[in-house]
């Protein structure tokens, strides 16, 4: 992927102050506006590349819409729920997280409230204050031999496993994207969450709040799980179904419960932080000296790796940026536009666009097919109007659209020069490129029917037109360009002259006007790479 230009960022809330300086450092300017209201940040976020902040900024629909110049957001920390990523997204805006700026704060976190839950520590302590000595109220249980069900086995979860089974603690947990193997290697057995619930004494939860796990610990689920099961949530408000866990605790269902996170921050109803049997924390997972300045220097040393086109690291929703930083992926991405842009002026005359294929084949096509099928979507939808496609949002925009894309990969019995092929639809109508990367320059090898003879360098202005072959074609079309001022630079012939084929010629400056074409071919298209 070509560098990303990031000039000014905006630092909307108070972060470690070597996020400014390393930004400073490489040349990126930096303003500090903190607590702004919603309206303030929509005037103020036009003028700026750029975006860092942490959980309290709201940046919403609005804000992104407003942002006329924004290229990234930058979460100081783990969770982006703050950010609508979607709106982000379609505008083609990166956003990025630091993934493991927090982790072992909030896994410390997580610990110290399953062993607070396990000997009632605050409110021994509370009583202690209040000048009581009330041994018998506060006797707790041991954590050695209890079971831990641990539902998200990402980076937290798996610091908090291995610190609780240092207890003497087995852990059991969910996770649909980590690998039973990978997780058993770290000491966790993985079920499913109906197989988890009942065999918990104490349940942790570590996922990123979503459809699918909104409510996750409700009624239904609080009912499987063992009478006096306790739970921690250090991840996000919502995943632990409020109501439902304030009836566990009354019932004695739920034997106790650590929270560090609520539907509404701060929380209004009270019922749950002055319940007896819960220990409530303001949101402290990342607040430590170390994960706020992990973090803060994390994002910032992000922005600028990915400024300098060194490295993607914790890209939310530009994943298929991650793999494009090498000099070889950006001549791929340059071949896959330039396709696609061959494709779409070729077939301009024919709308609808209605279905797309990619094909990759070679080995060192292999992993690229993802980024390969952006960079076509991109080159294809680039002059559609009202249409600002990037790698970043082209599957969002073509969804929209209704335009049907597949994108397959041939092993092609190992050949190592790769080759991409792209089959179009439109209006009934079929268009096909090939292209590869030849000596470092993107080439496209066919058209349709037509294989060129010579490949076409994928550079400069093009001319394509489609004719029958004749001895006087090339003489008549260099005739008519000479006539506009036009100077021929290279000139590409199909290998087969049969029927109607495709020629390209590579010319000084467009040709101001195609129809002057007319009487000598059956269609022509051309285009500035």
């Amino acid at each position: 992927m070509a560098p990303i230009s990031i000039r000014t960022v905006l630092i909307s809330e108070s972060v470690d102050p070597r996020c400014r300086a390393i930004l400073e450092e490489n040349g990126i300017r930096v303003t500090e506006k903190q607590t702004m209201k919603k309206e303030e940040l929509i005037a103020e976020i036009k003028d700026y590349d750029g975006l860092v902040v942490r959980s309290a900024t709201k940046v919403t629909a609005d804000v992104i819409n407003a942002a006329d110049n924004l290229k990234i957001i930058g979460r100081a920390g783990t969770g982006v729920d703050n950010v609508d990523v979607d709106a982000a997204t379609k505008k083609g805006i990166i956003v990025m997280n630091t993934p493991s700026g927090n982790t072992i704060s909030a896994a410390e976190l997580t610990c110290a409230l399953l062993m607070s839950l396990s000997r009632n520590v605050p409110q021994a302590a509370m009583s202690m204050k209040q000048g009581n000595w009330d041994r018998k109220k506060f006797m707790g249980a041991e954590l050695y031999g209890k079971v831990l069900g641990i539902v998200g086995l990402g980076r937290i979860g798996k610091e908090v496993a291995t610190r609780m089974q240092s207890f003497g603690m087995k852990t059991i947990g969910y996770d649909p994207i980590t690998p039973p193997g990978v997780s058993a290697s770290w000491g966790v057995e993985q079920m499913s969450l109906e197989q988890l619930w009942p065999q918990c004494d104490y349940i942790t939860v570590h996922t990123p709040l979503m459809a699918a796990t909104v409510g996750l610990l409700n009624d239904e689920t609080f009912a499987k799980c063992k009478r006096g099961v306790k739970v921690v949530n250090c991840a996000r408000g919502g995943i632990i179904d409020e109501a439902a866990l304030l009836r566990a605790l009354e019932s004695g269902q739920c034997g106790g419960a650590g929270l560090d996170v609520f539907v509404e921050e701060p929380p209004k109803d009270r019922s749950l932080v002055q319940h007896p049997n819960v220990i409530s924390c303001p949101h402290l997972g990342a607040s430590t000296k170390e994960a706020q300045a992990r973090c803060g220097e994390d994002i910032a040393l992000q922005i600028v790796d990915m400024v300098k086109g060194n490295n993607l690291v914790g890209a939310v929703n530009a994943q298929v940026l991650a793999s494009t930083f090498s000099q070889e992926s950006q001549q791929l991405i340059k071949l896959g536009e330039a396709i696609g842009a061959v494709l779409r002026s070729c077939s301009a005359s024919k709308k609808p666009l209605s279905r797309v294929q990619i094909t990759t084949q070679g080995d060192c096509m292999k992993s690229c097919t993802g980024f390969m099928t952006s960079a076509v979507l991109v080159g294809l939808l680039s002059r559609e109007s009202g249409c600002c496609p990037n790698l970043i949002n082209v599957l969002s925009l073509t969804k929209e659209t209704g335009i049907t894309v597949n994108q397959t990969h041939c092993e092609s019995g190992g050949v190592a020069a790769g080759v991409c092929e792209v089959v179009i639809e439109a209006d009934g109508c079929s268009f096909k490129g090939i292209g590869a990367v030849l000596g470092g320059v993107p080439v496209l090898l066919g058209l349709s029917d037509s294989v060129f003879r010579q490949p076409v360098s994928l550079a400069g202005n093009l001319l394509f037109f489609q004719a029958s072959a004749s001895p006087q074609l090339l003489s008549s079309v260099a005739g008519v360009l000479a006539s506009e001022g036009v100077q021929i630079e290279s000139f590409s012939a199909p290998v087969d002259h049969t029927g109607d084929v495709w020629y390209c010629v590579g010319v000084s400056s467009p040709l101001q006007d195609l129809s002057a074409l007319e009487p000598l071919v059956k269609d022509a298209a051309q285009l500035c790479v």
